[in-house]
């Protein structure tokens, strides 16, 4: 009896690299593809030259907005809380159409009537957070405008606002 126990070893095949080196061409391909049909137009429907000219255009300055502005004189808040920041000194300029301007300079004390008001009802802890001055000159501005009424003061600008 003879044993013949061959003991073969197969060798694993190598993956071939061609599927790989398939997928980066289309990669490529597709990219490039993608980039031509956003520059040239034909996904956004604009051509360079017409994006040159909107560019040209884009950089050519707006009219400014014919308005003018009434300055509210500065003045100090005190405020509720007990905390070690107990004044406020507020001032702030209304934007207003120009032809508002009058109308809303007549009753610019009972503006300020209304903003002190609404801030010495603030207390310290009210104003100390980050988005505060946001939230407050929305508010401000609200009640600017019902004195006022909605179509004469477009805006609210905050000059000052110092928390000692």
């Amino acid at each position: 009896m003879t044993d013949t126990n061959v003991e073969t070893e197969e060798t694993p095949k190598k993956a071939s690299k061609l599927p790989l080196i398939i997928g980066l061409a289309l990669a490529l391909i597709g990219g490039g593809g993608g980039f031509y049909a956003v520059y040239s137009g034909m996904l956004f429907g604009s051509e360079p030259a017409a994006a040159e000219a909107t560019a040209e255009s884009e950089n050519a300055p707006d009219a400014l907005p014919d308005v003018g502005y009434v300055a509210l004189s500065p003045f100090i808040v005190s405020l509720t809380s007990d905390g070690p920041a107990s004044l406020l000194r507020f001032a702030a300029q209304l934007e207003v159409p120009k032809e508002h301007l009058e109308e809303v300079e007549r009753v610019k004390p009972r503006i300020v009537d209304v903003l002190n008001g609404y801030l010495r009802a603030l207390s310290a802890e009210d104003i100390e957070s980050p988005d505060a001055l946001v939230q407050l000159r929305a508010q401000m501005l609200r009640r600017v405008q019902i004195v006022t009424g909605s179509e004469r003061v477009l805006d609210l600008l905050v000059m000052e606002f110092v928390l000692s």
